[in-house]
């Protein structure tokens, strides 16, 4: 009985495929922003072996294509400069799909997770700063945004839960806020439409964002065990490594971006050195899934929190963030060591990372002369007597600490015990470390704690990064 009931939903099933309907991915439909200038994928189902027409308005030129023997088709298109609305007529011999209010503009992917995935309107009892006036001014037909609904999968997925949403007060609130943020940003200064997708999911790994075949061909067997989902005791599959890949980012390979942004690595705190490897591992693997080696990737340093245990200082792991600018190209980093919370993990000033970010785009991706994108990066120290000169790069004209005191330096000597320091900002950019328990100093750490309220700027307003000199604990 069971056999026979079985033979019937396939033979219906089979009846369904052979007369498919044309149909289109979520990310292909109304409202929907496409990449400027450029070729575009356009793609669906359809009949087997079916003509396509697809016509775009902006030039009302037919392309057409044919549906392969499992009813799947996909073209490209040659897309204007910026502008919009428009619309795309896409026909076979029995269906026509009109997609409405399409806009040219900037495509960019935001993905990581719960500060990612943090809405305007915030969390429980879990504020974002200015979030009333953000929804309230958000307004806007040329900013626009897709929400992957969360799925995790074992085997890669074609399509995905979402819809394309205008910037509004009735949309805005459920935006995630470092996206949109970044988005208004560009759109400000740019004056073109924006798009974000938006695919993230609090708690998760890097590794579950990661496709199993870069994983299996560079991380070992012995690194593999100190991925959170075979060393947590309460396995949520969402953790599992490739998990994410193919639930929520494989259904976006198809559509062109302009870059990324990605705000990720709590969850993978206490195994830097492995993070090291995985997380540059991740970009990589996107950038040749997207097939564009010198796609932008700009990501967020993980902010100070109070709460974490000590088994691990988060300063290793905003270390390695840290590292990741000197092993790849077109990759940059937002820093928030001056906006940590004690007791969140979310911090509310959602505001002021958004804009970081968007510093990195615009100077580097949009040709925007005269801004700075990034917070001072340490670059050398000189022992001078009974103290350490350190030397910065990003420090155009020169760091302050905007009248805080220059508190959380440490300075050790040869025996390594490090003690509070006396800093001092000098009028070359220089920041002069001492103390009198240390009389022959060796090695300077600033900010190398799990929280701290980060005091040392460039006169952009950019914060450092926490950093050492030393390796000592390598």
């Amino acid at each position: 009985m069971q056999k026979n009931f079985l033979l019937i939903i396939s033979f219906l099933w089979q009846i369904s495929f052979s007369q498919q309907h044309l149909k289109l991915p979520a990310l292909v439909s109304d409202n929907m922003v496409i990449q400027q200038s450029t070729q575009i994928n356009i793609w669906g189902l359809a009949d087997k072996n079916n003509k396509v027409e697809i016509r775009p308005s902006w030039n009302n030129i037919a392309i057409s294509t044919s549906s392969n023997k499992e009813g799947k088709w996909k073209t490209t298109l040659q897309t204007p400069k910026a502008g919009g609305p428009y619309s795309i007529k896409i026909s076979n011999n029995k269906d026509t799909i009109t997609l409405e209010n399409v806009m040219v503009g900037e495509v960019w992917l935001a993905s990581g997770q719960s500060n990612m995935e943090m809405p305007v309107k915030g969390y429980a009892s879990e504020p974002i700063n200015g979030n009333n006036e953000l929804i309230l001014h958000s307004k806007n037909p040329k900013i626009r945004m897709i929400t992957i609904k969360r799925n995790s999968s074992p085997q890669a997925v074609e399509d995905f839960v979402g819809s394309w949403k205008e910037a509004s007060p009735n949309n805005t609130g459920d935006f995630s806020a470092v996206a949109y943020v970044f988005a208004q940003k560009l759109n400000r200064v740019l004056d073109i439409p924006i798009g974000i997708i938006h695919s993230s999911w609090g708690g998760t790994p890097v590794e579950a964002w990661t496709q199993k075949e870069s994983i299996d061909e560079v991380v070992t067997a012995e690194e593999k065990q100190t991925f959170r989902y075979n060393s947590n005791k309460n396995k949520r599959d969402q953790d599992a490594p490739s998990q994410l890949f193919n639930g929520m980012i494989h259904p976006l390979l198809n559509y062109k971006i302009k870059g990324v942004i990605w705000y990720q690595g709590e969850s993978n705190r206490n195994h830097p050195k492995v993070y090291q490897k995985t997380f540059p591992l991740m970009i990589k693997n996107w950038r040749q899934m997207w097939n564009n080696d010198r796609m932008p990737f700009y990501y967020v340093q993980i902010a100070p929190y109070g709460r974490y245990d000590d088994k691990v200082n988060s300063a290793l792991l905003r270390e390695t963030q840290l590292k990741t600018l000197d092993i790849l190209d077109d990759v940059g980093m937002a820093v928030t060591l001056d906006i940590g919370e004690y007791s969140s993990i979310h911090p509310a000033e959602k505001i002021k990372v958004g804009e970081r970010l968007s510093y990195w785009a615009l100077a580097n991706d949009y040709n925007i002369k005269g801004i700075q994108f990034s917070g001072p990066v340490y670059k050398s120290y000189e022992i001078d007597g009974d103290k350490i000169l350190l030397s910065f790069d990003f420090a155009l004209m020169g760091l302050s600490s905007y009248e805080q005191p220059l508190n959380d330096f440490q300075i050790a000597g040869t025996d390594k015990v490090f003690y509070s320091a006396k800093a001092t900002l000098l009028r070359n950019g220089k920041v002069e470390v001492s103390s009198e328990k240390v009389s022959k100093p060796k090695a300077v750490r600033y900010g190398w704690k799990h929280y701290l309220k980060g005091s040392l700027f460039n006169t952009y307003g950019l914060p450092a990064s926490s950093f050492r000199t030393d390796h000592w604990e390598d």
